[in-house]
């Protein structure tokens, strides 16, 4: 017996940036993101019962590599484990909310559609800093927790969003399992 391929599941995201008044001054297309094997280990650990698989609880942004502004960056593949950035911010607590969708509407019954969506509001991520030159953000990530250690669940890789100090980057990641 020959071991099929399994598809992972599939993930699409989209990204809204506002002026201080609210106003959008710039929205992305919906795209389509990598949803890595981490996720597989993290549903796994689920389906067994482990106490040490917790749920996905921050969005990891960053900088990237500055050279992917001249040469695209690389599609991520479903085997990466960690962004590029060796010091990405967390986007964590209130900042992150999650809901199942049905379609495209928020429902409160479990479903196969998981949306997160982000706020990364003014003078978030905190840059410059040691790491980064400024808010120049490339990728991001969606991570949980297995065994006490961050788990990449979902990895994209985009051109950059020059994040001004005073905006508001809203970020909706879709999930579909």
């Amino acid at each position: 017996m020959h071991a099929m391929p399994i598809p992972l599941p599939s993930g699409r995201y989209r990204d809204v940036l506002r002026a201080p008044d609210g106003t959008v001054t710039w929205q992305s297309e919906w795209r389509s993101n990598v949803v890595v094997t981490g996720t597989r280990l993290l549903l796994a650990s689920y389906m067994r019962g482990s106490p040490a698989a917790l749920p996905i609880g921050a969005l990891a942004i960053g900088g990237g590599v500055p050279g992917w502004d001249a040469t695209p960056p690389p599609t991520p593949t479903e085997i990466e484990t960690a962004l590029a950035d060796p010091a990405p911010f967390l986007v964590t607590g209130a900042a992150l909310a999650m809901d199942f969708l049905a379609g495209d509407v928020v429902s409160a019954a479990p479903t196969n559609r998981l949306q997160i969506k982000a706020t990364i509001g003014p003078a978030v991520p905190p840059w410059p800093d040691a790491h980064h030159v400024a808010a120049n953000l490339r990728e991001f990530g969606l991570m949980a927790t297995l065994g006490g250690a961050r788990l990449l669940v979902n990895l994209v890789r985009h051109p950059v969003i020059a994040k001004d100090p005073v905006s508001t980057l809203e970020r909706t990641i879709w999930l579909l399992f």
